[in-house]
């Protein structure tokens, strides 16, 4: 039996894991999603650490899991927990020190969307269509789309090194980080292959048994 521990992206609503808690807990293994502060503009990157510690600090055989912005969260809270191994899910890749500022230009992630953007025929940026374009959004409420403060993105991501397993899962539909973009960062950053799979930016809500299976794999 593993623990899984479930970062959410920016806004920080624990909601955004609330489709997979239930079938990793049907297959038998514990598994909580942290909620994260994310309005708030006197919490940043230390703030979300102790919050997953917290969260962690009494699982055994530990499964940490980051969704898009949580990749700043994810690394630094692995320096202070047993990791078994470390998931991303169409998350931010950081380099140790880096901000999540710093991170859209030294990535160039905007360009790799725009060019996205232009090669599929989807448009300009708006969330219906880069978030919410393959997501069911019965049962989702407005805690479920917080605004992220400026804090997080000004907060160095104070980390030494990844753990042993690492993997990384991108959407192939998504149109906020394209799956071409996150399996470049992957390979630049980290040294692995991305695995790519069915869902946009927020695959856990549109596709929640692809992530469960791929988290149980």
């Amino acid at each position: 039996m593993s623990a899984f521990v479930l970062i959410p992206g920016a806004g920080g609503a624990a909601s955004y894991w609330s489709r997979v808690v239930p079938l990793l807990e049907q297959a038998g293994h514990q598994a909580v999603a942290v909620d994260l502060p994310g309005p708030d503009p006197e919490a940043a990157l230390p703030e979300y650490v102790d919050l997953v510690v917290a969260a962690a600090q009494d699982f055994d055989s530990l499964v940490l899991v980051a969704q898009s912005l949580g990749g700043f969260t994810a690394p630094m809270a692995a320096d202070r927990l047993p990791v078994k191994e470390l998931v991303l899910v169409n998350a931010m890749i950081p380099l140790p020190g880096e901000t999540a500022g710093e991170w859209w230009e030294a990535t160039r992630s905007v360009a790799a969307r725009e060019q996205a953007a232009a090669a599929g025929g989807y448009g300009e940026f708006d969330v219906d269509t880069y978030f919410l374009h393959d997501v069911d959004m019965t049962g989702l409420g407005p805690d479920d789309a917080r605004v992220e403060s400026d804090a997080v993105f000004a907060s160095p991501c104070t980390f030494t090194a990844w753990p042993k397993q690492v993997r990384v899962l991108a959407g192939a539909d998504d149109r906020f980080f394209p799956a071409d973009f996150q399996i470049n960062i992957a390979k630049e950053r980290l040294g692995i292959d991305a695995d790519v799979l069915p869902g946009g930016h927020l695959i856990a809500l549109a596709k929640p048994d692809v992530v469960a299976e791929y988290l149980l794999g």
